[in-house]
């Protein structure tokens, strides 16, 4: 078990028959999760999947079907926005958009219309949700992860992906991965995440993968200071961006000048590097998902990883509040990793 969605979801798919939208949701069948049906403008009537899956012209048509409580989208950015107010206005409780580039201006709108109806928006630019053993809302991969009692909240996919890998082979499991959007604005942020495995019995101890830009981790550093019971881990990468510019798909600037500071007075210990290894290729290179196969693919392995996961498992008897901040920075061509386990008497409440 573990938190927003199980076996039992029913799940709608908006933009089932595009190329995105069909793969993934043979992927999402596959491993358990209840696919009742699909959303395609103009080819309402038909079925994919070999005839097993309807679709459906509209959301509103889908719902009075199927009941589903659960969309995710795969639609085409320039046409993303309207499908999240569909989804919004159908009745699901729960929406997930992997499209990438949607405009953020058109996000907040979303993200006020979806509150304002008490619905729970998980993106965009995101890789899912997976629960592993039961179901996936998502595109992560299904071989990467096993069950178990840490939760994992990413902004990053392909990152999240080598983390899960790294536990599976160290036989740590996940309850499960929500993967927020790599936006500046996103459906769910890591607060909110972090309320939900915080009142989660399935989940024990809670691993937060952060990027450079924003101030979600200092926010999230705040929170976990002041309101979490549970362990949390915390793992950035970013140190080398370069400063000021705009990074990769998530569009962030990133300002890491001040981020030791801020993340200090949030009581948040920053320890040195025991090993100063280096590597000539980023995590993020390191893995992807299989478009073939739909399972994980490595080129690599990052030994500072390893390391950091022989910190993670030592340290998971010795935390009992606040951050055990293990922080991995990863640049490039340089990787550095450190870890030093929290000093209770020096966190400030």
């Amino acid at each position: 078990m573990g938190i927003l969605i199980n076996s039992s979801t029913k799940v709608i798919v908006q933009g089932i028959t595009g190329r995105e939208g069909s793969f993934h949701t043979e992927q999402m069948a596959a491993y358990g999760t209840q696919i009742v049906a699909g959303v395609s403008p103009q080819k309402g009537g038909s079925w994919v999947l070999d005839g097993k899956i309807p679709v459906f012209d509209t959301m509103q048509a889908a719902m009075e079907v199927t009941e589903a409580n659960a969309s995710i989208i795969f639609v085409p950015a320039r046409n993303a926005t309207d499908a999240l107010f569909e989804a919004a206005d159908s009745g699901v409780e729960l929406v997930v958009c992997i499209t990438e580039g949607v405009p953020v201006q058109d996000v907040v709108k979303v993200c006020q219309y979806m509150s304002n109806r008490g619905v729970r928006l998980v993106g965009p630019n995101c890789s899912g949700i997976i629960n592993p053993g039961e179901a996936k809302l998502g595109v992560a991969p299904s071989d990467c992860v096993i069950p178990g009692k840490v939760g994992v909240i990413s902004r990053s996919g392909t990152l999240s992906y080598l983390v899960m890998s790294e536990m599976k082979s160290r036989g740590i499991g996940v309850s499960t991965c929500i993967g927020i959007g790599g936006d500046i604005v996103q459906g769910t942020t890591f607060v909110e995440a972090l309320e939900l495995f915080e009142t989660d019995p399935y989940t024990e101890r809670i691993l937060l993968i952060g990027e450079v830009g924003g101030l979600e981790e200092e926010r999230a550093a705040s929170y976990v200071a002041y309101k979490m019971t549970k362990p949390v881990t915390a793992l950035l990468v970013g140190k080398t961006a370069p400063q000021g510019k705009k990074n990769g798909t998530f569009r962030r600037l990133h300002r890491s000048r001040n981020r030791r500071y801020r993340l200090k007075n949030r009581s948040v210990r920053i320890g040195r590097c025991p090993c100063g290894h280096r590597y000539k290729r980023s995590p993020r290179r390191l893995t992807g998902l299989n478009k073939k196969t739909g399972t994980l693919q490595k080129t690599g392995r990052c030994s500072c990883l390893s390391a950091f996961f022989d910190l993670f498992g030592q340290n998971s008897d010795d935390i009992s509040h606040g951050f055990n901040f293990l922080r991995l920075f990863v640049g490039n061509g340089h990787i550095k990793s450190f870890a030093e386990p929290v000093d209770q008497e020096k966190l400030i409440h």
